[in-house]
């Protein structure tokens, strides 16, 4: 796809991402002091609804029944259903443009994009921070493949879900000690976040209030492993560190690499050779609400987000990267996003190629 193509879709997006706050404003105001009483769950019966908003009105309901959420009273049922009406505005809208990529009313589709940041990223970038950098030398050069997904050659997990908690990191970091791991050994072996949740505290990582990658495996290699999942599961929140946990190690760690605003043909290589941890900027409303295909829409490089590139590949001539989120398997495509791969933004698409990490053994 043309260059000046993506420029223009870009402009169009970021337009109609601004104008809907103003629609959501109007909407929130409109809908507290005119909507009907409906019921304030999906499994309740509701007043006959105004002619003009039924269609969204039945499409909410549907929701409800689909994703099982509920509110407390009348107040917070029209406040979300004023939220979810502006999101399924920008949804149709995206969707009936010629892009690469489409959007859903998914599981987040009654937040608006700063409650969604709020509760679901955690990545904390440290320009301060200093580390054994990754050489260009140690990929290159060699004849890359054109495609890989680590999926089908069984080095990753199914997605994770990190729930509300800003522990994107630690996923992030989990999925490439997994994948190197399995590529080394043999073995897939579900690992522990939750270790670093609550024993890698101290340092720079804060558990569910945010963490980077390149930290959590400092503490893994100088722990001397890793557990896993089982023996130390998840709970989605803050935990004391359970001390005797800590001597299971079930995958160990010799150092890691970092890549900091590299070149794609260099994350290229090196995702060619195993899963990668990014950071990337995942604050837009649309990133929010992806569905399928090559993402090419509206987002900035301030990275919030840690996520995993566990390949790459091309999609109706389109170049993207293959990612997998630790939303749960109800975002995007059963958990995983393409993002386009040697985009014009600065530092790659969402700055995924900013500040790129990977494990060794």
């Amino acid at each position: 796809m043309d260059d000046h193509i993506f420029h223009s879709s870009f402009a169009l997006t970021l337009t109609m991402t601004k104008t809907l706050a103003i629609v959501q404003i109007v909407c929130l105001f409109t809908l507290l002091f005119s909507l009907p009483p409906f019921c304030f769950n999906a499994f309740s019966e509701h007043q006959e609804a105004k002619p003009e908003t039924k269609s969204i009105v039945d499409r909410f309901i549907d929701w409800l029944n689909q994703t099982g959420r509920m509110y407390e009273n009348r107040d917070e049922w029209n406040l979300r259903f004023g939220i979810y009406q502006s999101n399924v505005v920008l949804v149709d809208f995206i969707n009936s443009l010629n892009f690469p990529y489409k959007l859903t009313d998914n599981v987040f589709a009654d937040l608006t994009s700063q409650e969604f940041r709020s509760k679901y990223f955690g990545y904390k970038m440290n320009n301060n921070y200093t580390s054994e950098p990754h050489s260009n030398s140690t990929f290159l050069p060699f004849k890359l493949p054109p495609i890989i997904d680590w999926r089908n050659r069984g080095a990753v997990n199914p997605v994770k879900n990190q729930g509300q908690c800003g522990s994107c990191w630690a996923f992030s970091a989990v999925a490439a000690i997994e994948g190197i791991t399995k590529i080394k050994t043999g073995k897939l072996l579900s690992l522990s976040e939750q270790e670093l949740v609550d024993c890698d505290v101290h340092s720079d990582n804060e558990g569910c209030s945010g963490g980077y990658m390149e930290k959590a495996y400092e503490y893994i290699k100088k722990n001397g492993g890793i557990t896993t999942e089982k023996d130390y599961a998840y709970t989605g929140k803050d935990g004391k560190c359970k001390t005797k946990k800590l001597k299971n190690h079930a995958a160990k760690i010799s150092g890691y690499k970092t890549m900091h605003n590299t070149d794609e043909s260099v994350l290229e290589a090196a995702v060619s050779r195993q899963p990668v941890s990014v950071a990337i900027d995942a604050s837009g409303s649309e990133f929010q609400l992806y569905s399928s295909g090559v993402f090419t829409g509206d987002c900035g490089n301030s990275l919030n987000h840690g996520v995993t590139i566990v390949g790459y590949g091309v999609e109706k001539g389109v170049k993207y990267w293959l990612v997998r989120n630790s939303w749960g398997s109800k975002w995007g495509s059963h958990g995983y996003i393409k993002m386009q791969r040697h985009s014009s933004n600065e530092g790659g698409m969402c700055g995924i190629a900013m500040r790129a990490s990977y494990p060794e053994i």
